[in-house]
């Protein structure tokens, strides 16, 4: 049997992140002991109508998020518990809304830092209805074999390594969270394990005392011995005292109170626990608490270090009586587990995993990411920028300073061409339209195609296949029109012979003057020669350009249009900016900008 936590209790946790993760803990103990997930529901407002994700073993549940503790319980009316993972500010009340609750009869909050003020009020509060408010600054209630509250009891192998999986003998209150998992650990070692262990918490006025508890353990017939561990500074075991030696016990009670220390320290002094704070004139001292204790009849060790033989003599006279029947212990094989990460496995040459994708470009499993092996920060302190990455990530090559300065003016010249061409309007209608910046400038990336922007590739393909065979100028185009339609990369709507395309000169020119060997540019300059004196505006435009280039780099075909589009989105997000900027409203076509060829108003026939 147990106290507080058992197999009936049903929980609402109150909280964000923190909840979550402690689900995730009390969900490793249940599958540990081969029961359902007892974590009903989440009351988070900030997400209320999403779930929450925990995994059960190798089950992923969904658990759902409430606005509050009332819609919680109304959908799942066996929730009885919450745990309060709220901020301190925050706390009280959503603490008392969970007390007020008439599902929940118990409330244990491991928020830190409340105010004594709330503290005080709200277990007022929770006695006043009858019910139990442990905490503040719980780190939980754990019942063998049964429920789990909180993270108490530490990581899976500790609640193994602590027999957690089958009911002991002993139960445990403590102060200390730290602690708590100890004095579990050694009840499993000198003793046969634990029924519940309750972290009260350490601050100066907890929603409930030892009594409570103890009494609690006292009708409860699995638990033959207490072990309660406190230290100075309030009068919570002075009441242990009282009560325990007031009249004769059923169950034995072992003692340890912690802060003798505080007699080689100034008085006053406050310790780890907002309420370990010995009086000036020594109220509340480790050594009177250790001697009241005793003269009350209970086992109180003379020091931390002699508790766990104390353990294990009480608990050989419990066997020698009869009153304790030794449970065989579970082999190594037989001891519960969890299953293994793929990632564990995988570590452990158990498994093999067909990979569902490969990578041969970047890694980022370490420290930083690596771009075809090369660290990023020392790429970035040795001078290389933005180029050599796209060298590195498109084409596996760290390329050459000089080859880094085309392909940075490639992306300079490219940036932008005005808000009139279709992916920056597209853009721009978009963000007046209040349209976010990523959808917005990806709507305009749809307009890069093969009559805008999407020639480079094409252009770069054709440009190659003509070097790769041979091909004269006239050979080209003739197989062009025979076979592919207009060459990409040649003619503009604007630009002419005599309007020539200022960013292409520039571009050639510079490719031209470092004299590095550019038969694709060469290609591309003879066949304007023809076709720009058949029509003066079939010139090589800039995505001709960019490709004959870009080949002649050496970057793959099929990267080419990229090139394109990294340096437009440049231009993108600064159309979007610059409406956004103006504050700019939604744009609607001028009727005259329409030419409305339908069909004049006329008569609707009958329906036949």
């Amino acid at each position: 049997m147990s106290i507080l936590a058992t197999k009936d209790t049903h929980v609402v946790i109150q909280g964000g992140l923190a909840g979550v993760n402690a689900a995730r803990r009390m969900a490793e103990f249940r599958y540990m002991i081969k029961e359902p997930l007892n974590v009903s529901a989440f009351v988070y407002p900030p997400d209320a109508g999403k779930m929450n994700e925990v995994t059960y073993g190798s089950e992923l549940l969904t658990i759902p998020i409430y606005k509050s503790v009332a819609e919680a319980t109304s959908n799942h009316p066996e929730i009885n518990t919450s745990l309060v993972y709220i901020g301190a500010d925050r706390a009280y009340a959503g603490t008392k809304e969970a007390l007020d609750n008439s599902n929940i009869q118990t409330v244990s909050m491991i928020t830190e830092g409340v105010p004594e003020r709330d503290a005080k009020l709200l277990g007022k509060h929770a006695r006043k209805l009858g019910k139990i408010f442990n905490g503040p600054s719980s780190i939980g209630v754990i019942s063998a074999a049964e429920c789990r509250l909180g993270v108490i009891g530490g990581a899976f192998d500790n609640l193994v390594a602590c027999k957690l999986y089958r009911p002991g003998s002993f139960g445990v209150i403590t102060k200390s969270g730290g602690l708590s998992n100890e004095i579990i650990w050694i009840c499993s070692q000198f003793a046969d394990g634990i029924t519940t262990a309750i972290g009260i918490g350490g601050d100066a006025y907890p929603g409930t005392d030892y009594v409570t508890y103890l009494e609690l353990f006292e009708k409860d017939p699995q638990t033959k011995v207490v072990v309660i561990v406190g230290e100075m500074g309030g009068d919570l075991e002075e009441g242990v005292a009282e009560w325990y030696g007031a009249q004769k016990r059923r169950i034995k009670l072992l003692a340890v109170v912690s802060g003798f220390c505080q007699e080689s320290l100034p008085k006053g002094m406050k310790f780890g626990h907002a309420g370990a704070k010995e009086g000036l004139k020594g109220e509340g001292s480790a050594r009177a608490k250790s001697e009241a204790l005793k003269k009350a009849g209970a086992i109180v060790p003379d020091t931390f270090g002699g508790l766990g033989s104390a353990i294990k003599s009480t608990y050989d006279e419990l066997v020698k009586s009869g009153q304790v029947i030794p449970v065989p212990e579970l082999s190594p094989a037989d001891l519960p587990r969890l299953p293994k990460t793929i990632e564990q496995s995988m570590k452990d040459g158990e498994v093999l995993v067909t990979p569902l994708i490969t990578t041969t470009i970047s890694d980022d499993r370490g420290e930083e990411p690596l771009y075809e092996g090369y660290p990023a920060s020392e790429l970035i302190n040795k001078g290389y920028g933005i180029p050599h990455i796209i060298g590195l990530l498109w084409d596996k090559r760290l390329i050459s300073k000089q080859d880094a300065e085309i392909i940075k003016r490639i992306l300079m010249l490219s940036a932008d061409h005005g808000p009139c061409v279709s992916a920056a309007l597209t853009t721009i209608i978009a963000a007046c339209a209040g349209i976010g910046l990523s959808q917005a400038v990806a709507a305009g990336m749809i307009m890069i195609g093969p009559r805008f922007g999407g020639a480079v590739t094409d252009a770069g393909r054709w440009f190659k296949h003509a070097v790769e065979h041979n091909m004269t100028v006239d050979e080209f185009l003739g197989y062009m029109k025979k076979n592919v339609g207009p060459v990409p990369g040649i003619g503009h709507r604007v630009k002419s012979l005599r309007n020539p395309d200022k960013r292409v000169k520039e571009l050639v020119s510079y490719v031209k003057s470092v004299g590095i060997p550019t038969p694709h540019l060469d290609f591309a300059l003879e066949v304007e020669k023809v076709t720009a004196a058949k029509k003066d505006n079939l010139i090589l435009n800039v995505d001709g350009t960019m490709a004959a280039v870009l080949v002649d780099l050496g970057f793959p075909v099929d990267s080419l249009n990229g090139f394109f589009i990294l340096a437009r989105t440049i231009g993108l997000i600064g159309h979007w900016t610059d409406q956004k900027r103006q504050g700019s409203r939604l744009i609607r076509l001028f009727d005259y900008l329409v030419n409305y060829a339908a069909p004049k108003r006329r008569e609707v026939p009958p329906l036949q």
